[in-house]
């Protein structure tokens, strides 16, 4: 079975669209410097590659000096694992901080750096390969909406950077103020009953909260496993009929057709299994497509 194409695409940004992990961490580790009052610029040797291992914890930016906080002050990464939330409440009351004071810092940082120097702001994140091409695509075809916890301004700016036309593109960003499954919602309010949705995320959590609301219960929902999620997390979408990984391996047909002979978990799992198959047959045509569309079982 083939699942129609979508009438309304709605993206999570950065892990789906951009890879910004290493423009979190300048941006944490400066607003880790000035909450501590540290002296020193430089960041420890290792904790730039402990940050991107545990940045997968949190659902948004302001808690990213609190990932730094927490590994500074000797937790481990298992630890962190086992209940962030929790761990977050409780470095927030010992710290004296807030959620506000947290997200202040580190949109005033970016505001700062931006301003300062945008180039190298710039240079830190960048786009998936493909997805600039592919977003002009979509835009062009149906309607495509980014719900982000990112703030808007930031995500136009980087789009822009890459020439992407943002006229027909709705972005929903942190200061919208809403979870991502309101505003799911809402978008369905606007949209005759025959619309059909698609909402691809990196986070596993928000994936879940979707599929538990039964007036959301016709949205598709795929994981973005390229993103911002944990191998632990992949691998619990395998015997989910809802959330599924959006990489298939198709076989090109006569007549503009095609086969989908496998769906699968990450990019390089489909990129493998297709040398394997133009090994064995070398007339074969075979591609890997983002396509979660289909319903072929994964790999």
């Amino acid at each position: 079975m083939v699942n129609p194409p979508p009438t309304v695409l709605a993206l999570d940004y950065d892990g789906v669209l951009c890879d910004g992990m290493k423009e979190y961490f300048q941006t944490a580790w400066r607003a880790y410097c000035h909450l501590w009052q540290l002296t020193d610029p430089v960041p420890p040797i290792g904790l730039a590659e402990q940050f991107y291992r545990v940045r997968p914890l949190i659902a948004t930016g302001w808690e990213m000096p609190l990932l730094l906080r927490a590994l500074l002050t000797g937790y481990s990464e298992t630890e962190m694992a086992q209940d962030w939330d929790q761990l977050a409440q409780q470095l927030l009351k010992q710290e004296g901080l807030s959620a506000a004071i947290l997200a202040a810092e580190v949109d005033g940082i970016r505001d700062h750096w931006i301003a300062s120097d945008p180039t190298s702001w710039l240079a830190e994140q960048y786009l998936y390969p493909g997805v600039a091409g592919q977003l002009t695509l979509w835009l062009n075809s149906i309607q495509v909406v980014i719900i982000s916890t990112k703030e808007g301004r930031f995500i136009q700016q980087l789009l822009q950077q890459h020439e992407i036309d943002l006229t027909n593109l709705r972005i929903f960003g942190k200061e919208v103020k809403q979870p991502k499954h309101q505003i799911l919602r809402q978008l369905k309010a606007e949209q005759p009953d025959s619309a059909v949705f698609w909402f691809v995320e990196d986070r596993l959590k928000t994936l879940q909260v979707v599929e538990q609301l039964a007036d959301l219960e016709d949205v598709q929902l795929f994981l973005a496993t390229w993103g911002y999620n944990t191998a632990a997390e992949r691998a619990a979408i395998a015997d989910d009929s809802r959330i599924r990984p959006p990489w298939v391996v198709v076989r090109l047909l006569p007549k503009m057709q095609r086969c989908t002979l496998a769906r699968c978990r990450s990019r390089s799992d489909a990129e493998s299994y297709a040398q394997t198959l133009r090994t064995l047959n070398p007339g074969l045509q075979i591609l890997v497509v983002f396509d979660p569309g289909s319903s072929k079982s994964s790999i």
